[in-house]
């Protein structure tokens, strides 16, 4: 059975070509210290991310695209401007409201995987509906093991298991409550290269397959080159985006955009 089938199975039919913006951000700044001595992480960024696409965030560091992507999750807020989720301004939000706006709109893939070491594979990534008092969807959760491809280490602890099979417990624990944007902090920083190609191909099927919207920090040329769209960040602005590339092409823009 394909992924594709596989998700329909599970309840969820993939919906027509992307159109609608699911993050928009306007005017962003993150300011930190006072008067002479402060530093600007961002400086009035604003952006669409469109769903069932993969944006990827690029930059030198500091450029501010770690920043930028814990705004628009709601995990920092920005001195100035705002953030929308799935129609919904998250920047005067409550931390309990932004902690239920997590758990039912956004999804994260981090590099060092942050899986719980006492729970199995399967524990790990049903644990985010555990956490919301949610039932899991045993179709669905099936579904998840067989396309990341633990199915059959379901039972294994994160210490059983190698960092391509963690990263992919930590993938479909992002995917399990269908998040409407998942966002992804260098998610092949850890790995090695061919590692690093299974777990950027089981990204791009998520887009393609299963109509998911991923925002990908990365610094990677190669996994960049899986986006539909590439933004480059310098000095806390965005200064370039392409759309689809070779990373040959990632890595000359990359090179423009550092030797700013």
């Amino acid at each position: 059975m394909s992924v594709l089938e596989q998700y329909v199975d599970a309840g969820v039919r993939p919906a027509p070509a992307p159109s609608l913006s699911v993050v928009s951000a306007s005017n962003l700044t993150k300011r930190y210290g006072q008067g002479d001595a402060h530093v600007d992480a961002l400086r009035s960024v604003s952006l669409e991310i469109e769903e069932r696409r993969m944006t990827a965030v690029m930059g030198p560091s500091g450029s501010g695209k770690s920043t930028l992507m814990h705004i628009l999750a709601g995990l920092d807020q920005p001195t100035e401007g705002t953030v929308r989720i799935a129609g919904l301004e998250i920047s005067s939000m409550s931390d309990a409201e932004l902690t239920r706006l997590r758990r039912r709109h956004i999804g994260f893939v981090f590099q060092f995987f942050n899986l719980l070491p006492m729970l199995t594979a399967e524990e790990n990534i049903v644990l985010p509906l555990s956490i919301a008092g949610e039932k899991p969807d045993r179709q669905w959760v099936e579904a998840l093991l067989e396309t990341v491809g633990i199915a059959d280490r379901r039972t294994h602890r994160p210490s059983e298991l190698s960092g391509g099979q963690q990263q992919r417990v930590s993938i479909a624990r992002a995917l399990v409550a269908r998040p409407t944007v998942l966002f992804a902090d260098e998610p092949t920083g850890n790995l090695d290269s061919s590692t690093s190609k299974d777990v950027l191909a089981l990204l791009r099927d998520s887009v393609d397959e299963l109509g998911q919207t991923i925002v990908m920090v990365t610094h990677d040329p190669q996994a960049a080159a899986q986006a539909d769209r590439i933004l480059f960040l310098a000095d806390g602005r965005i200064v370039k985006e392409i759309g689809a590339s070779t990373a040959a092409d990632v890595l000359e823009a990359m090179q423009e955009v550092s030797g700013r």
